[in-house]
């Protein structure tokens, strides 16, 4: 049963960083795009970052771009996010979410992926 496990939420002054985490519990050799979405009350969710297997290939918010920076350890299922520069507008939940592809741009661009986290929650002040 395969789930997304998210960790690092919290809260940051404008300006500072955050540092999120989502574990992938199974993987069963299936390569799978990686990333992160993001939804604040009223909005429309918004995809921030996803990483393709290997880390080869990438794709960013252009709201994001320079300021965040998606990895991951292939060895250990996960997926980072390094936030630096927060702005009060990064306030959100962020969710991560998976798909069984090595090929993220369509999701990244669609918001459809096979797993979604329960959401960790960034607050910016």
């Amino acid at each position: 049963h395969v789930q997304l496990v998210e960790s690092g939420g919290g809260s940051a002054q404008a300006g500072g960083s955050l540092r999120l985490t989502c574990v992938l519990t199974e993987s069963h050799n299936v390569d799978y795009c990686m990333g992160w979405y993001r939804q604040t009350t009223g909005k429309e969710r918004e995809g921030v970052a996803t990483i393709a297997t290997g880390g080869g290939v990438t794709y960013y918010a252009d709201s994001v771009k320079g300021r965040f920076t998606i990895s991951r350890d292939n060895g250990e299922n996960t997926v980072y996010l390094q936030m630096n520069s927060l702005k009060p507008e990064d306030t959100a939940t962020y969710y991560c979410v998976a798909a069984r592809t090595n090929h993220c741009g369509w999701h990244f661009q669609s918001g459809v992926f096979d797993y979604w986290g329960q959401g960790t929650q960034v607050t910016v002040s």
